[in-house]
């Protein structure tokens, strides 16, 4: 060994505290171990202690979202995913997670290795990948910073995910000042599996042998959990050493051989190593099942010379699990594995201890009740301060009537196609493959919602992601309602009965009272809408110091939405138009106020107002009432209103379709500004062939739901009567060029 590591540092509190723990923590390890830690032992605390393993100031506040329900297999965070019954013996795994401060450090890999990470957290469950998705957030584009975030976050997802070979079939990406030098990076997968050949996280059987596989471990990533736990700063940049390194093509590899060792039934107890590497898996196995683990870390397959005890244990290299396996089936598992060239080495085995044993150069170098490191038992919780913010009194009681009233409707229409959060995305999506495997039914653009068909079935999965964050700002309670709301109306346009979300919150400081009390608020909202729509949450991710020195990000519950479409073939919608002479309906709520709205914010520079109107009940009346008619075969074409409300809307729809169409504004008691440019919930676009329009109209007043004729679909002009007369192509050709334009300047900084 090399004479750094012949001799650990002495632990102190002071070693403590720049490890990331606090003064109290130190005390309670010291008493977890009736003695003063090892440097090794201090460094896995430290990493499993963490915010971003241990969940500490958060997860008293998500045990009280609704996490159960009739299609739930298992309970949200009792494994590395949700799993959801979606019928003919299939089940679906699905989760989203942050891959944020890595991302800021070093764009390419960061983004990467968070589409590695989540995919393996589904195949460690025994399911397939068949669908990613992601959602992105970063500062404005005239910044070359953020150009070069970027370009670096959007390759780095669009090669690994190319090279695994699962598509990307839906997501979002917003701009906005919050975000700046703190991009937010959510990625998600979805996965199928049939009923009874799952996979769990467990470590039972004392003397069953523990085997790691996959790729060698280095020293890339280590104490990457703990750098996701506290703020980006200038000194963030020295810390690229946390930023792990990805190889989609070994991942590619440890898919399918841990697919196939899955089938040998060798396999006991699985799981993936991510944050924390193997102190998180080894732990967290044996926590479940209530044994412990010894390990042998000389055994562990290296990729550099001299690896310490605590560099081995807290590494993050990528493509890795550990396995437990039958006592005498191991060499079964390690077959499957040198059989798709990869490494599997039995390490260690199940013990009765309770406890994770790591040994290394013969010599015990940390020995840790197993149960004291985990979320759920010794590690800490705590319930923070809170604060309602003070801007909220300023941002609640802002005048926005000079704004109501405008002259130049069509102008402000093409100025709103110029903001990067309503322009297309298609520089974004195109270097993504949204076609591999060819199950994609929709994918990204076309549809409220990306569609992929399940294969020897009829059924197909509709999935998306959704959060405003301006939204949540302004109101944090109404905007994790709506995050939920505008997500499962997404997949109701697309042909889908919403049956369950996933969720990546991405908030501030914890320890600033005004961050933690919008943080509750938001997961309070959620709560609301998941209870609401029967839509249980299967498990997540939660992303605190989401800060730069100029303050946090908007606080950004991004939420993954799962739906089920009974026969994709028949029931699939798109959001264009479908035909000429298609009769257009509104359908929902009124169109009351501009608060929050794209067009305050992109036209007037104003964050300002409540967060758009929302009645939940009349919410989950109108996605029941609009998927009913959807289903009885009766609708062309759906699309719900978001950013940039009706106006937005009908332009896309032309857009995406090539058809041009002629309205009025018939909705009744608003100003015009309003009619076209609210951001007020449960309004959605249809356009029906004629044949179909009273039956339609007579099913949705059946359900209470109003419904407004608002014109037809008609030749190569988006006419909107007294306002405004557009070419098709017009608006497509701004469309599509604003981020072409915006990034066309990316250069490195």
């Amino acid at each position: 060994m090399s004479k750094q590591h012949l001799t650990e540092p002495e632990v102190t509190l002071e070693l403590a505290r720049e490890h990331g723990l606090t003064d109290e923590e130190f005390d309670k390890i010291c008493e977890y171990l009736g003695r003063t830690p090892t440097f090794t032992e201090l460094g896995v605390y430290s990493v499993m202690w963490s915010e971003h393993c241990s969940y500490k100031n958060s997860i008293a506040v998500l045990k009280t979202l609704p996490r159960s329900g009739p299609t739930l297999l298992v309970s949200a965070g009792e494994e590395n995913a949700g799993l959801v019954d979606i019928g003919d013996g299939l089940a679906c795994a699905f989760k989203i997670e942050s891959h944020n401060h890595p991302s800021a450090v070093e764009p390419y890999q960061g983004a990467a290795t968070g589409v590695g990470g989540i995919h393996r957290d589904i195949f460690t469950m025994g399911a397939r990948p068949i669908a990613a998705l992601n959602s992105l957030r970063f500062g404005s584009m005239s910044e070359p910073r953020v150009r070069y975030l970027v370009d670096g976050v959007v390759r780095g997802i669009a090669d690994y995910g190319n090279s695994f070979g699962v598509p990307t079939v839906a997501g979002e990406v917003y701009f906005d000042k919050s975000y700046e030098g703190n991009p937010l990076v959510n990625a998600m997968s979805v996965g199928t599996v049939k009923h009874g050949e799952t996979a769990s996280a467990v470590a039972d059987g004392v003397g069953n042998p523990v085997i790691i596989v996959g790729a060698s471990t280095g020293r890339d990533g280590i104490h990457g959990a703990t750098f996701a736990s506290e703020e980006i700063s200038e000194a963030s940049e020295a810390k690229r050493p946390s930023v792990q390194v990805g190889d989609p093509f070994t991942e590619k590899l440890l898919l399918e051989a841990t697919l196939e060792a899955l089938k040998t039934g060798a396999v006991v107890g699985i799981q993936d190593m991510g944050a924390a590497g193997i102190s998180c898996s080894s732990s967290e196995m044996s926590a479940k099942s209530g044994t412990g683990m010894r390990l042998d870390l000389d055994k562990v397959p290296l990729r550099e010379d001299d690896m310490s005890a605590y560099e081995i244990l807290l590494s993050e290299s990528q493509e890795r699990m550990l396995i437990v396996a039958a006592k005498g089936r191991e060499q079964e598992v390690i077959d499957v594995f040198g059989k798709w060239d990869l490494n599997a080495v039995v390490i260690g085995e199940v013990v009765d201890t309770g406890r994770v044993t790591y040994l290394r150069n013969g010599t015990v170098k940390a020995d840790i009740p197993a149960d004291s490191l985990v979320l759920g038992g010794g590690a800490p919780v705590y319930i923070r301060e809170t604060q309602k913010p003070e801007y909220l009194e300023k941002t609640a009681t802002t005048d926005l009537s000079p704004y109501i009233d405008i002259e130049d409707v069509e102008g402000i229409m093409l100025r709103l196609l110029e903001s990067p959060n309503i322009a297309s995305k298609r520089w974004v999506y195109e270097q993504y493959d949204h076609m591999v495997r060819t199950n994609t039914v929709t994918g990204p653009g076309p549809s409220d919602a990306g569609v992929v068909r399940i294969k020897g079935t009829k059924k197909a999965l509709a999935v998306a992601t959704d959060c405003n964050g301006r939204y949540v700002y302004l109101n944090p309670r109404k905007g994790g309602q709506i995050a939920v709301a505008e997500a499962a109306r997404n997949v109701v346009c697309s042909g889908a009965k919403p049956m369950a979300i996933t969720n990546c919150l991405n908030f501030g400081n914890p320890y600033k009272p005004e961050v933690y009390w919008t943080f509750k608020e938001a997961v309070g909202g959620m709560g609301d809408a998941c209870e609401m729509f029967g839509t249980p949450v299967t498990g997540g991710n939660v992303s605190f110091y989401n800060e730069n020195p100029h303050g946090a990000v908007f606080p950004t519950p991004v939420i993954g939405m799962l739906g089920l479409i009974d026969d994709y073939e028949k029931h699939t919608m798109r959001a264009g138009f479908r035909a000429e002479g298609d009769e257009i309906l509104y359908v929902g709520a009124p169109r009351i106020g501009i608060d929050g709205s794209e067009y305050l914010a992109f036209i007037h520079g104003i964050t300002a107002g409540d967060a758009p109107d929302l009645d939940l009940e009349f919410e989950l009346k109108l996605q029941t009432a609009v998927l009913d008619v959807i289903r009885k075969g009766w609708v062309a074409s759906a699309h719900d209103l978001s950013d940039g409300g009706l106006a937005v809307a009908l332009m896309e729809k032309a857009i995406f379709s090539g058809l041009g169409a002629r309205v009025s504004l018939d909705l009744p008691g608003q100003s015009t500004t309003e009619q076209l440019f609210s951001e007020a919930q449960s309004g959605i676009l249809l356009s029906v062939a004629p044949e179909n329009m009273d039956q339609v109209r007579e099913s949705l007043a059946e359900s209470d739901i109003p419904s407004t004729h608002l014109g037809t679909v008609a030749g190569q002009y988006l006419i909107v009567e007294d306002f405004a007369e557009i070419r098709v192509d017009a608006l497509r050709e701004i469309y599509e060029g604003v981020l072409p334009d915006a990034l066309s300047q990316t250069q490195a900084v």
